[in-house]
């Protein structure tokens, strides 16, 4: 797995008078969420992965640095800020067979709940050091890994905070391109929040991970299943 494999659907250039608030750019995030949620397959032995919105902070800037560990930035000396954690997992079809060759493209916020995007108004800090963003490529057994740290919760509108979580786009030839969040198993917000809360109950476990606290370094594991393309 490389981090040189071009990213999925870029984000375009952002004209600076058309630039509105994150509250703006939340707001909108919350409207499409019952529009998004994948439906369980009657055909394939698995259930397509839940879709989740793909949120307003997708990278916009092309950056060089997308490699799998996020927590340092090429040319920088230090490591970023907050707890280190390692995400693994399988991308599959719904037969249960690795996809090989499959674009894993993964954007989170930092340790303090800062994305690394112009429309991120907060006034929490950035992190030089934290690279944000990651493009990955599964290998024959559909494997894909990347190191990061936990991203902190953030204020999104009103009394709504979001729990951390993580990004995710999913994209094959011959497969439903996937756009979904990884949320972390057992954190108090998850119950009170409005995207999470907007996939069916019962799909909502396939989007929570528990990371394993027996390492120096959590680990968690997040498969993924795509849909075929023409697949009802």
């Amino acid at each position: 797995m490389g981090g040189e494999t071009p990213g999925i659907n870029q984000g375009k250039q952002m004209n600076k008078k058309d630039k509105i608030t994150r509250r703006d750019l939340i707001r909108a995030g919350t409207g499409v969420a019952a529009g998004v949620l994948a439906s369980s397959t009657a055909a394939g032995a698995l259930s397509p992965t839940p879709e989740n919105p793909e949120g307003p902070f997708y990278p916009i800037h092309e950056q060089t640095d997308r490699d799998m560990d996020l927590t340092r930035v090429a040319g920088r000396e230090g490591r970023a800020l907050g707890r280190v954690i390692r995400v693994s997992g399988r991308v599959l079809d719904e037969s249960g067979e690795p996809i090989e060759g499959a674009v894993v493209d993964v954007w989170q916020a930092n340790a303090a709940g800062r994305y690394d995007h112009e429309g991120d108004t907060s006034d929490t800090p950035k992190d030089p050091n934290f690279q944000g963003w990651a493009v990955l490529k599964t290998d024959a057994e559909g494997r894909y890994a990347f190191t990061t740290i936990k991203p902190g919760p953030y204020a999104a509108m009103g009394e709504w905070v979001r729990p951390p979580h993580i990004h995710y786009k999913v994209a094959c030839r011959g497969y439903k391109e996937l756009i979904t969040q990884l949320y972390f198993d057992g954190d108090p917000l998850n119950d009170k929040d409005r995207l999470l809360k907007a996939v069916p109950k019962g799909d909502r476990k396939l989007l929570l991970v528990a990371f394993s606290e027996q390492e120096d370094v959590p680990e968690g594991k997040f498969d993924i299943v795509l849909g075929s393309v023409g697949a009802a």
